[in-house]
């Protein structure tokens, strides 16, 4: 297989220094003690990333972003088709808006009050094939002061891009119709995996009884968070269970798995799988003749406006390790569809931005990540990524995988069964007052 060529543009190392002698935000209290945010955007073909901005102090001259020196704050993923379109474009830049007061608008007019605009050029000319920065350090914001003592407001960032090529997969049809999966590549399209949707009381035998085996034969991995998803007693009320899908190659053999092992159940009194009753899968592996569990994907159906699919995904620990490894937690829209996605900001993966859907490479419970001490921090950088369509509309998968991430075949079927189990999901938390396909209703032989 070979890989797409990809680049990732990273804007990171966030820092503002407001001089005191600045007009006061609306509420009269001085920026300095007030929030800032940034909106960064890259031509409209992108949207705009919203982030929170440091604030140091402008009285230190000593004062420098160096702590968070490698921190990614917000990333762009270019495919070749965004690269051809943007080759073309005159005057590239990434536009940083700096904003003082609340995120948010109110009547459709941003609450934050205008300091300043910044413009970064950006030639992506060389980018497919050699790391490029093209900003990085202090620049101005604004216009500055006549007299010295009122200095501008300033920024510190970094612009960079590097080469991120990945290997890209793309299902035939959707899950629960046992579709073909592609290997692309430009024009190209190639078969290499096959998907076999079915039941777990129907579907070669109960996987939860292999994936019980396969625990029993491994005593670094207890029982405690396979319980968590509920055991083999039947749960009362509306419930969407038994769902598996099964990755095999070409010569047939399976290669990976996701199996439903929580069912997917409404919340007392609604018609909604909720936040503190998840659904779960197990994304499995084959070692040794069994099942090894590999992920855990939980997701509900959020509550509000955003009315969208929350997910949850974990790394299962080794030996070594009690807790699972957290790489993405967010929503997608259910209306309209998304990306889920496992990217650990800079490819040194010492530092992951807190507006990104992918927390840290550490357990939950652990504040230090990036430095190796975790089995799992071998994820670095961009992970994956796979779209998914909103509800009632057709969705053939499309996933990315970073190329480090693959080094066996086995390595890219996990993925597509994790893209699997996450377009799934959409379903399995959809309003039960609505009707599912009929593939996903499991149809009882003799009555």
């Amino acid at each position: 297989m070979d890989p797409c060529p990809f680049v990732r543009l990273l804007v990171g190392n966030l820092a503002l220094k407001i001089p005191f002698a600045s007009k006061p935000a609306r509420s009269g209290v001085h920026p300095s003690t007030s929030p800032c945010f940034l909106n960064i955007s890259l031509g409209r073909a992108f949207p705009t990333q919203t982030l929170t901005v440091p604030l140091l102090d402008p009285a230190d001259s000593s004062s420098s972003p160096s702590a968070a020196s490698g921190t990614v704050a917000a990333t762009f993923h270019l495919g070749e088709a965004d690269l051809g379109k943007l080759a073309r474009k005159k005057g590239l830049c990434v536009k940083v808006s700096i904003y003082t007061g609340r995120r948010g608008s109110t009547c459709g007019v941003n609450s934050g009050r205008l300091l300043g605009r910044v413009s970064v050029p950006v030639d992506l000319g060389g980018a497919v094939s050699k790391a490029c920065v093209f900003r990085n350090g202090w620049v101005s914001v604004g216009k500055k002061k006549k007299v010295s003592s009122q200095a501008s407001t300033e920024l510190h960032m970094t612009v960079r891009s590097e080469p991120d090529p990945r290997f890209v997969f793309e299902f035939d049809g959707e899950p629960e119709c046992s579709p073909q999966v592609f290997h692309v590549q430009g024009n190209i399209r190639q078969p290499v995996f096959t998907c076999k949707f079915g039941f777990r009381s129907s579907n070669g035998g109960d996987l939860r009884n292999q994936i019980s085996r396969s625990i029993q034969s491994d005593g670094c991995i207890t029982r405690s968070w396979l319980s968590s998803f509920g055991g083999d007693k039947e749960r009362q009320g509306n419930e969407r269970k038994g769902w598996s899908i099964t990755v095999h190659d070409l010569s047939g053999s399976p290669v990976a798995a996701a199996s439903m092992v929580t069912p997917f159940v409404a919340s007392p009194g609604s018609d909604r799988v909720s936040r503190s009753n998840p659904g779960g899968w197990l994304i499995l592996r084959p070692e040794n003749g069994t099942w090894k569990p590999w992920g855990r994907l939980e997701a509900w159906r959020e509550r509000g406006s955003s009315d969208g699919l929350g997910y949850r995904f974990e790394l299962l620990p080794d030996a070594n390790c009690t807790a699972g490894v957290l790489l993405a937690e967010s929503s997608i829209s259910t209306g309209k569809g998304g990306k889920f996605m496992i990217d650990m900001g800079s490819s040194t993966g010492r530092a992951t931005p807190s507006s990104s859907s992918s927390p840290a490479c550490s357990p939950r419970s652990s504040g230090d990540f990036g430095m190796g001490l975790w089995p799992y921090c071998m994820y670095r950088g961009f992970v994956m990524s796979s779209t998914l369509e909103g509800e009632g509309k057709c969705s053939k998968p499309k996933v990315e995988i970073g190329v480090q991430h693959v080094g066996c075949t086995e390595d890219a079927a996990v993925f597509v069964a994790l893209s699997a189990a996450i377009d799934l999901s959409m379903d399995a938390c959809r309003l039960f007052s609505d009707k599912l396909r009929k593939e996903l209703y499991q149809t009882r032989k003799g009555g």
